[in-house]
């Protein structure tokens, strides 16, 4: 088995001594100093060399920080290996993959030029935003899925006539698998989002929800408006209890307590992004894929 030694950024140092240990490979953390400008500081101590060194950070918010951290651990890291790979768990800026609109930019192939001017050989990620993004890279990637461990999670909860339910057409393929997987049904809801307000409306009519428990699947959920929309929807309809999973919780804005609010009875993420939500860990799905 190739050697590796694992580097922890600062946002996701856990995940990556956790990802360490499942590969029985050293771990070397980082020091980070922030400066009044905001302006930071790396350090890194230590790098033995003759190792396949895999730099673990994600993306998430504050986004153009952490990826800064990441930029300059590779930098640094490919002085001492010729093979540095980048592990981010949770990919920032995927859903800038496509000109939506004239004038804007594609910044999720922006970030791949700047990872292999920084030295990546490779990217691996968890259920990245979309294929195309990652296309958008331009370097050797590899997209992994927490789906089964986020079942395997559920499968241990005492639910009633459990229902997997996307919030939009989107998500419909994600709902089904993990519908599959947790040997039940699904649905997926139709809705409306203002490319340029960011508003979004559910367009569905009547669903037959009445005493489910509902599990609204998405890959990622950032400001909840989808899913706040959502479960306002599914409430009417007189469901039970609502449950939401993703992979990648970023939460910002007070989107945790908007979610509550709406009648989510728990969010239950994994830990490519770390924080109160985070339950399952991705360790393994991630360490597997780089052995």
């Amino acid at each position: 088995m190739a050697k590796f030694t694992v580097i922890g950024g600062d946002a996701s140092s856990d995940l990556a001594k956790r990802i360490a240990r499942k590969l029985k490979s050293p771990y070397i953390k980082t020091e980070k100093k922030i400066f009044p400008d905001g302006e930071s500081k790396i350090t890194i101590n230590q790098i033995p060399k003759k190792s396949i060194v895999i730099v673990v950070q994600s993306t998430n918010p504050p986004v153009d920080s952490n990826l800064l951290e990441l930029l300059s651990i590779v930098s640094k890291v490919q002085k001492f290996s010729s093979k540095v790979y980048a592990v981010i768990p949770y990919m920032g800026y995927a859903r800038q993959d496509r000109e939506f609109l004239g004038g804007e930019i594609i910044t999720i192939g922006v970030v791949g030029k700047l990872l292999k001017a920084a030295g990546v050989k490779k990217i691996l990620t968890v259920d990245i935003h979309s294929k195309l993004a990652l296309k958008e890279l331009k370097i050797p990637s590899e997209n992994v899925s927490a789906m089964e461990v986020l079942v395997k999670h559920f499968k241990k909860m005492k639910m009633k006539d459990p229902l997997v339910v996307s919030p939009d057409l989107g998500g419909k393929e994600r709902a089904e698998r993990f519908s599959n997987l947790l040997k039940t049904d699904f649905i997926a809801l139709r809705k409306h989002r203002d490319r340029k307000t960011g508003k979004v409306n559910i367009l569905s009519g009547k669903v037959d929800v009445k005493n489910r428990d509902l599990i609204l699947v998405d890959d990622m959920v950032s400001t909840g408006g989808s899913i706040v929309k959502a479960t306002q929807f599914l409430k009417k309809q007189k469901c039970r209890r609502v449950f939401v999973a993703c992979t990648h919780a970023l939460l910002v804005n007070d989107a945790t307590k908007k979610i509550k609010n709406a009648g989510v009875t728990q969010i239950i993420s994994t830990n490519t992004i770390p924080g109160e939500s985070a339950k399952v860990d991705v360790s393994r799905v991630i360490s597997d894929a780089l052995r």
